[in-house]
C-alpha cells in the first residue's frame, strides 16, 4: 500500500467533503464516507477526509510539492502503525 501524490490529488479532485482516505486489507482507497457502512469496507480505517486533506494544505488547489509532503508524512504515520 502506497499512499502518494496521486492518491492525495484524487481526494482532493473528489466532489463532497466528506469523501474519504482509509486503510482496507492493507491498501489505501478514496471512497465516500457514505460507502463506509457496506460491508466491502468493513474494518476500514479512515485517515482523513477531502475536508481535512484541504485544511491541512490550507487550499483545495495546493502545490505538487504540498502534496508530496503530506504523502510522505502519511505513509510515513502508516508505516509506523505498521498497517
Amino acid at each position: 500500500m502506497k499512499i502518494d501524490e496521486s492518491l492525495l490529488r484524487k481526494l482532493l479532485d473528489a466532489p463532497r467533503d466528506d469523501t474519504v482516505l482509509l486503510l482496507v486489507e492493507g491498501r489505501a482507497q478514496v471512497v465516500e464516507q457514505s460507502a463506509l457502512d457496506s460491508d466491502q469496507w468493513h474494518g476500514a480505517a479512515v485517515l482523513l477526509s477531502r475536508a481535512e486533506l484541504v485544511e491541512r494544505l490550507g487550499t483545495s488547489s495546493p502545490t505538487g510539492e504540498d502534496v508530496a509532503r503530506l504523502a510522505a508524512s502519511l505513509q510515513d504515520a502508516v508505516d509506523k502503525l505498521g498497517a
